[in-house]
């Protein structure tokens, strides 16, 4: 049993493999936090001593931890919910109904069942367990029993309490061509914020936190949590004057205002969390196998070629065909059409909206493009934004009152770009059909689905950060039911939509606009720590670099892409022999260790070197491979150990270097290491292994 409940019925231990988490209903009916750490088998080892006031200017239910705080009486600090019933009363006051325990086949789950003590108004916390993996998940789902409206102002998913101060908060910041740059920073008294307010998602922050006491990547208490939500989220991080760290995570209250109605329920968007004591290499991989097991769609991903940076909006099918026999020729196994296809689409000024194949582009419509592709045995790919549309598409001309906007106000553009209106059922079934359309007739295998800019001006509703994402989230969904086959791809120019809300509904992530070699392996290490690698999109462009102007050898620059789901996105036409051939050996190479990086465990190794290495592992069973880089020699060229993690120290094991094969032990591999030595600027090496029978 993973769901212990103490013998007086007021405490609830919940384990996991290798953790637990304690709560307690106490004598005042609050639910209160009492433990979060390493395994503890009895429940009726737990208390719940009664807690009393410091002062009368710090009133016990400051003092309290509670689970759920709700907004009222003597509560000062972050709350979780706050809602305004129909006589205008502003406070919750929650009272404790009982608990149900339900079981599947891989997880147990506890509600906890709250109301409140005037209203018919309920609160249903949720816990699930997922033992193998050490996590948990938690949420709230409220309803409304009454016969009027009530209004949510506030709903976090949670709060998590931390018994330490002086924790180290870690999460990443960045902009358009600079996402996922991990910050660390130490928590002290004040809080930290992390949100974003742009509806379409941010390249600003992310939805998850990371507490620790000083870990390394083997070493130390690390606490995790992740939000399943894209959108507008915010996530508090406290320091209380009480001796503990707090934190909160949910919606974002930011003029946001949802009216639930009678008989209707809201479930907040879950927090996937949890605990490690062994750093930051079991939380990334716990939630690297959870991914992969429970959410992501079964099978590797193909190698793709994008035909975007070698044709921007200047598309033509004969250039198209070309790039896609280049492609094949390459080892190619998708292609994928990229913006300029459609409508009056020869710039950013027109065309989203008008999602007609445009026919000077292509005389003999698209299906010449998709059987040609076909007749090379390729998947075929297209690239759509269908949330926005151009003031100067016939699609606005038609529909002025679809995009969100005041009737009193200059609607604002972006990009040349206006949000339609997504709560609008016509526009929801505009868009649905749309796609309906284009994968019905078209034989389809890839989505691209990009977002390039935020939402503003919503109108009078304050509900629509919430609902359009989960709009989108539905409209995905249905369309794979009815095309099953077909990948779905999440860009939010660039690397805007990546978070656990996203992750299961669309396949890959797209992580950034910046495909520059080296600044990926900074954007795709930040990534690796909460996400999994099987949806990590990452290509090979041409240089110098359209963002950073570099030239990187094209050796470096595949085994950057070669990290995640590989990707072409060069102007393959202008390949030199030695590039084609080139390319041809790295995608074979990717090809033959795609299961292992796709599906196996990812390790970032320690670099002990003067120099900055950059060495990763990937393992899956008993086969394994490192990914050494070395982007400036100095320091007189040193070179580096490079100890890898999670061997059979009983075991031998054959490695493949580039001075022929070895064999060494895995204690020796593990603890000794294997001695590395790159040379000059942007060298990069990759060397497969396996473990002896």
């Amino acid at each position: 049993m993973s769901i212990a409940v103490s013998t007086k019925g007021d405490i609830f231990l919940l384990n996991t493999q290798s953790t637990s988490y304690a709560f307690g209903i106490d004598h005042l009916g609050l639910v209160r936090h009492l433990y979060w750490g390493r395994k503890i088998e009895a429940v009726d080892d737990f208390e719940l001593p009664e807690l009393t006031e410091v002062s009368t200017n710090d009133p016990v239910f400051e003092i309290t931890p509670e689970e759920f705080p709700v907004h009222g009486g003597l509560r000062y600090k972050e709350h979780c919910l706050k809602a305004t019933f129909p006589d205008g009363t502003r406070e919750l006051v929650y009272r404790y109904c009982g608990y149900d325990v339900e079981k599947g086949e891989d997880r147990e789950e506890l509600v906890i069942h709250l109301m409140d003590d005037h209203y018919a108004f309920f609160m249903d916390l949720r816990y699930k367990l997922y033992p193998q993996y050490d996590l948990m998940e938690r949420s709230v789902v409220v309803r409304n029993q009454t016969e009027a409206p009530i209004q949510i102002e506030k709903l976090h998913s949670a709060q998590f309490h931390i018994p330490y101060e002086n924790l180290n908060f870690s999460n990443v910041h960045g902009h358009w061509g600079a996402e996922q740059q991990r910050f660390v920073q130490k928590v002290s008294y004040g809080k930290i914020v992390i949100e974003n307010r742009r509806g379409i998602s941010t390249h600003n922050h992310n939805p998850y936190f990371v507490l620790d006491q000083d870990a390394t990547e083997t070493d130390g208490q690390v606490y995790f949590g992740a939000l399943r939500l894209s959108g507008n989220f915010s996530g508090v991080v406290e320091q209380t004057q009480y001796g503990e760290t707090l934190v909160q995570m949910g919606l974002n209250s930011h003029d946001f205002l949802l009216e639930l109605q009678p008989g209707e329920s809201l479930e907040a968007p879950a927090i996937l969390c949890g605990y490690s004591d062994h750093g930051f290499e079991t939380m990334s991989q716990n939630l690297h196998r959870f991914a992969r097991d429970h959410i992501l769609r079964e099978g590797l991903r193909p190698v793709l070629y994008n035909s975007w940076e070698a044709t921007e909006f200047h598309v033509t099918s004969r250039e198209q065909i070309k790039l896609a026999q280049k492609a094949k020729e390459m080892g190619a196994e998708l292609f994928v059409l990229d913006d300029g296809w459609f409508g009056e689409r020869h710039s950013t000024q027109n065309g989203l909206g008008d999602w007609y194949v445009n026919e000077g582009k292509f005389p003999n419509g698209l299906e010449e493009l998709v059987d040609a592709v076909k007749a090379l045995d390729m998947k075929f790919g297209i690239w759509v934004e269908p949330e926005m549309v151009n003031p100067k598409a016939q699609l606005y001309q038609d529909h002025p009152d679809w995009i969100y906007h005041y009737e009193t106000r200059v609607t604002d553009t972006s990009r040349v770009q206006y949000v339609l209106n997504i709560t609008k059922p016509e526009v929801q079934e505009f868009i649905y059909n749309m796609l309906d359309n284009l994968l019905t007739r078209y034989d389809i295998d890839y989505i691209k689905w990009d977002a390039n800019r935020p939402i503003s001006q919503t109108g009078p509703q304050r509900d629509v950060w919430y609902q359009h994402i989960q709009i989108i989230y539905d409209i995905v969904k249905r369309l794979k039911e009815a095309h099953p086959h077909v990948l779905f791809e999440a860009c939010a120019s660039g690397g805007g939509r990546i978070d656990y809300g996203i992750l299961g509904i669309f396949d890959d992530f797209w992580t950034s606009d910046n495909t520059d070699a080296y600044d990926r392996l900074y954007i795709q290490d930040a990534y690796s720590r909460i996400y999994p690698i099987k949806a990590m999109r990452a290509w090979v462009t041409d240089c110098p670099n359209f963002l950073s102007g570099r030239v990187i050898p094209l050796t470096f620059r595949y085994h950057s892409a070669m990290m995640g789901t590989l990707g072409v996105g060069c102007n393959i036409l202008k390949f030199s022999p030695e590039e084609m051939e080139l390319s041809q050996k790295m995608i074979a190479l990717y090809k033959d260790i795609r299961p292992i990086i796709q599906e196996g465990d990812f390790y970032r190794l320690d670099n002990p070197s003067a120099d900055q290495y950059f060495l990763y592992e990937y393992l899956k069973e008993n086969q394994g491979v490192i990914f050494a880089f070395l982007p400036q020699s100095k320091v007189g060229h040193r070179g580096t150990t490079i100890r890898l993690r999670g061997l059979d120290e009983q075991a031998q094991y054959t490695l493949h270097t580039s001075k022929g094969d070895m064999i060494k032990s895995g204690s020796y591999l593990m603890y000794h290491g294997l001695e590395l030595k790159l040379c000059g600027d942007y060298a990069s090496a990759v060397i497969q292994f396996e473990k002896n029978p």
